[in-house]
């Protein structure tokens, strides 16, 4: 439990790395906005698996309504 803790801080803090590095950049407004949105999007996306996971829901694993 305490290894997925860790890892999604350091996912966190690259994820936060990368984005700022990104804001830094003086790149045209739409392609910059646009690449903020998708390390934002697949931050989301990868925090999410990992608490999914710690739960016990993992990719591919199907609740039902029994």
């Amino acid at each position: 439990m305490i290894t997925v803790l860790v890892t999604i801080l350091v996912v966190c803090v690259v994820l936060g790395l990368i984005y700022w590095i990104v804001t830094k950049l003086p790149l045209p407004a739409p392609f910059g906005e646009i690449v903020q949105v998708v390390v934002v999007v697949i931050g989301v996306l990868i925090v999410v698996l990992m608490l999914l996971s710690l739960i016990g829901i993992g990719p591919g694993v199907h609740v039902g309504l029994r």
